[in-house]
């Protein structure tokens, strides 16, 4: 994956300012805000790492379970037509919806 950090498990963006001439990012798959900036590579890294570590903390300190940053689960909103044929094509293959839908998102996302 091109312009995302990962540490302990979370993932976060990379992107750049050019008014402001700084790297910052946020982290993904979490509904808190957790946000990091630096001037070069290594403080962005530097400082993402802490960001997760501070989350994480703070998560510990109120007694909060800190979010999965990946739960397995999501929703997608299509066309109805497109679902039907989703359904139709699911049924008529011994699937279900979401084995079906998997296995899509696996082809196109995962190369062979």
């Amino acid at each position: 994956m091109s312009n995302l950090m990962e540490y302990k498990g979370y993932y976060g963006t990379v992107e750049y300012s050019s008014n402001d001439n700084v790297l910052f990012g946020k982290v993904l798959g979490v509904n808190s805000l957790v946000s990091y900036e630096g001037n070069s590579v290594e403080s962005l890294k530097e400082d993402f790492e802490g960001a997760i570590d501070d989350y994480l903390e703070l998560c510990n300190e109120n007694g909060v379970e800190p979010e999965k940053a990946y739960k397995g689960n999501f929703n997608v909103r299509v066309t109805p037509e497109l679902h039907k044929t989703l359904a139709l094509y699911a049924a008529s293959h011994g699937q279900t919806l979401n084995s079906t839908v998997e296995d899509a998102i696996k082809r196109y996302v995962i190369p062979e």
